[in-house]
């Protein structure tokens, strides 16, 4: 049964989404990426969507990127919004660090093994293997990067949108996508749908 001081100490971890903010600032300031520090952050954080709102922006054919903070260049903080059914291609992370918190909602995420040919545009064709495979709710923390393999996330939902929190370190401007079929790799430019809440004008 839990205490009242336990109860007491839990909202005393607990961060707003500004003290979020400048806590990533400060736990990026040095060279070394503490991942531990940075999922704990981001736990410790409670989703509140009024504290998002402004970088929560749909598209009815695609899930967005929405970008929140730059992190001084060592970082890119981006809110992603899913629609029904909207998901991800099979992509790398471009050898960042990739976190993920889920503000709303649920996503599924699925892992893979990085393809047999392993080369970008190779000959040889063989299917992905699939490694894991899991669904993620509110306020959920995950992380991957090269070395757990390649990810694919979807909001497998036909009545619900999804809204997740993302940080990439460092960020990412080119990354490769994935046939699942053949593990054939394709280079794509990473792009923003609005910055700062503002939409941009070319995607």
């Amino acid at each position: 049964q839990t205490t009242i001081e336990e109860m007491a100490d839990s909202d005393l971890n607990k961060v707003s989404w500004d003290q979020l903010i400048s806590g990533l600032k400060d736990a990026f300031c040095h060279d070394c990426v503490n991942i531990d520090e940075v999922k704990q952050l981001m736990t410790s954080y409670e989703s509140d969507p009024s504290d998002w709102k402004l970088y929560s922006k749909f598209d009815p054919h695609r899930y967005t990127r929405n970008l929140v903070d730059e992190g001084n260049g060592k970082y890119n903080l981006i809110v992603l919004c899913w629609g029904e059914g909207q998901g991800s291609p099979v992509h790398d992370h471009a050898n960042s660090h990739c976190f993920m918190k889920i503000l709303g909602g649920n996503l599924k995420e699925t892992q893979f093994e990085w393809p047999q040919n392993g080369q970008l545009g190779a000959e040889e064709m063989t299917p992905l293997t699939e490694k894991a495979r899991q669904v993620y709710s509110t306020n959920d923390v995950t992380y991957i990067n090269d070395t757990i393999g390649l990810h694919r996330v979807e909001n497998v939902s036909h009545t619900d949108t999804a809204v997740s929190l993302h940080l990439y370190s460092p960020p990412i401007i080119c990354c490769q996508s994935f046939d699942e079929r053949t593990g054939t790799g394709h280079k794509c430019k990473v792009t923003f749908y609005s910055t700062g809440g503002v939409r941009c004008t070319t995607t």
